[in-house]
């Protein structure tokens, strides 16, 4: 007796992308990310720690349970004064890097600070992490597509492998004025995808826009950026193809999951 065939079986479900937690500083405080609209952003207030000092807040993210067990441990920081007026926080990245690499051995900082060129992040990475047990190799570079001066200057991303390519835009407009969104050969391995309009905006992630950079660059480590409200959202940018997202106001709204205090 011929027995029919089994059903097919179902296709893996996409992981789960970790959740990279952010802060973004302006003059030594974090500050609430909203629309990109810079200018406006005040100092946060929330419920995971008091005030609006660094310190607290990044130990408090890092131990959320949507974002702790993860290895090596991560924390993204966009640093405002360095994006916006050309100067960057050393002093404050580097107290805020050195405590917590003595409770988060490994830690890796992904740092957006107005990078134009690989020289500029290598003297600014530095400064921030001389002396520190891994020195460099702690501090991932982030450039914006923003703020890169040429296409000589993403060429030369390729030298180091830690470095990270943002392509930022608003809406459908790249923000882009050294055309590296036209060169996905020349990106690096790993790309945050950047909609700063739907940042802090609870207006759900850009798939539309991860589907087009992975239809670009399929094999790249691709990384969302804003919109996140729930874990649904989540998946959904797992199932798009991002390996990790950039996640501040659902951790500090306690919409992933709830805070450990």
């Amino acid at each position: 007796m011929n027995r029919p065939p089994p059903p097919p079986s179902a296709a893996p479900a996409a992981a789960r992308p970790r959740v990279i937690p952010v802060l973004d500083l302006r003059g030594g405080q974090v500050v609430r990310a909203v629309r990109g609209e810079r200018g406006r952003y005040a100092p946060i207030r929330s419920p995971l720690a008091e005030g609006s000092a660094p310190l607290p807040l990044a130990r408090a993210l890092l131990a959320h349970p949507a974002c702790r067990g993860e290895a090596p441990p991560c924390l993204y920081v966009a640093d405002l004064d360095a994006i916006v007026d050309g100067r960057p926080q050393a002093d404050a990245l580097r107290a805020l890097l050195q405590a917590l690499c003595a409770e988060h051995p490994g830690l890796r900082l992904w740092l957006d600070a107005g990078f134009d060129t690989p020289a500029a992040a290598a003297a600014l990475r530095t400064a921030v992490t001389g002396g520190l047990p891994e020195g460099p190799a702690q501090l991932r570079p982030v450039y914006g597509s923003e703020t890169l001066r040429d296409l000589a200057a993403l060429d030369a991303l390729q030298a180091d492998p830690e470095a990270i390519l943002s392509l930022d835009s608003r809406g459908d407009r790249p923000l882009d004025p050294s055309g590296c969104w036209q060169h996905p050969a020349r990106w690096p391995a790993t790309v945050v995808v950047m909609t700063l309009d739907r940042v802090g905006a609870q207006a759900g992630p850009d798939l539309v826009a991860l589907a087009r950079i992975r239809a670009l660059a399929p094999g790249r480590r691709l990384i969302g950026s804003g919109g996140i409200r729930d874990e649904a959202d989540l998946a959904a940018g797992g199932a798009a193809g991002a390996s990790g997202w950039l996640v501040a106001s659902a951790l500090h709204d306690g919409r992933l999951g709830a805070p450990s205090r």
